[in-house]
């Protein structure tokens, strides 16, 4: 299992760049409240702006002990780093659960030191929530389509995958359902931590979890197998109280 928040130097020198192995597909209008987040340890994963000054990621990818900014791009490509004030990780997430590789609260907040304007905001599922084989979803992030080659990260593409094993409220397994994790497919990898994932419901596209980690093909280490994904089920009024106490309204 691969934790897909790592220490990338080059993620900035950009030539024609893509996020997610397997040939994943730019994304759409859907996936425009995906962003990335860099740390001051050279780590680097994706979050969502679920308000103009909220963004919403794993857990895991904001450690205590580092200073975070939202990274924006301009016509040319050119990083622009935002500013962020306050870091939220869930109470009941466990570095160590989550490095045992068990289901753990891997959800985060952070609060931006001003708000992000003319920005798309992606709005959260909120409704009963049942996953079942087959169902399917998007997921969109900033990672590598290379792993191990930073060069291949920084740009947002997105990939339909679909619900494999046996899903719950604690974690989802997503597959490239043409693949089906027996070979190299689509599927998150470095980069794509606290990526956002979609549920179209009734042709909006609503945030129901975040990407916690991949697999290789047939449980190998590494990406193009399975992405784990921790659901918003159990978590999701945490995220809309502690969004209050910030002072920040989330996207209707």
């Amino acid at each position: 299992m691969l934790r897909l928040c790592l220490v990338i130097l080059s993620v900035f020198a950009l030539g024609p760049a893509s996020a997610m192995v397997g040939g994943a597909a730019p994304a759409g209008e859907f996936a425009r409240a995906a962003i990335m987040i860099v740390g001051s340890r050279g780590n680097f994963c994706t979050g969502t702006l679920i308000a103009k000054d909220l963004v919403l990621t794993a857990a895991h990818c904001v450690p205590s002990g580092s200073d975070y900014k939202l990274v924006q791009f301009d016509a040319q490509r050119q990083p622009n780093l935002r500013d962020t004030l306050r870091v939220e990780r869930h109470p009941q997430f466990s570095q160590q659960t989550f490095d045992n590789h068990r289901a753990t609260a891997d959800v985060a907040l952070i609060k931006l030191a001003a708000p992000v304007q003319n920005a798309a905001q992606a709005t959260l599922f909120g409704g009963a929530f049942a996953v079942a084989p087959g169902d399917r979803f998007a997921v969109a992030g900033y990672g590598l389509t290379e792993r191990g080659n930073g060069k291949t990260g920084g740009a947002l593409r997105a990939a339909s995958l679909v619900a494999t094993g046996k899903p719950g409220n604690l974690q989802i397994r997503l597959v490239d359902p043409a693949a089906k994790g027996e070979r190299a497919g689509l599927g998150a990898c470095t980069g794509d931590s606290g990526a956002p994932v979609f549920r179209d419901d009734g042709g909006r596209f609503l945030v129901i979890g975040v990407v916690s980690w991949s697999t290789g093909p047939n449980g190998a280490e590494g990406c193009g197998g399975l992405t784990g994904v921790t659901p918003l089920s159990l978590y999701r009024s945490w995220v809309v109280d502690t969004a209050r106490k910030l002072g920040s309204s989330l996207a209707p």
